[in-house]
């Protein structure tokens, strides 16, 4: 069975930095696309990065030069460094992975997801 387990959210205030980590199990996600979504109370679930099976990667507009989504494929894990949190951040982030090599920005591309991580953001 596949999960996704993310790890690394918190309370923190606005400026800081948080590290998300997203360990995968029952596959190898190699050579496979990776994302990072994140939902707030009463929200959509949003796009926020996204990594492909080649490590082109792609971001929200309004995370660019903020965030950074890598991955380790000997750990089979997906990172995502949050620099310069803002309120607007404040949401559970899930990661997101897929069956595939490409990246998408929709929630409907991907096959497997997390159980979420709480990350706030105070202002």
């Amino acid at each position: 069975q596949v999960r996704l387990v993310e790890s690394g959210g918190g309370l923190v205030q606005a400026g800081a930095s948080l590290r998300l980590s997203c360990a995968a199990t029952g596959r190898t996600f190699s050579g496979k696309a990776m994302g990072w979504f994140r939902q707030a109370p009463g929200r959509v679930r949003d796009f926020v990065a996204a990594i492909s099976g080649s490590d082109s990667t792609y971001y929200k507009d309004a995370v660019k030069g903020r965030f950074t989504i890598s991955r380790d494929n000997a750990k089979n894990t997906v990172y995502l460094q949050m620099t310069s949190l803002k309120p607007e951040d404040t949401a559970v982030y899930f990661c997101a992975g897929r069956d595939g090599y490409a990246l998408f920005t929709t929630t409907d591309y991907y096959d497997y997801w997390g159980q979420g991580t709480q990350v706030t953001v105070s202002s």
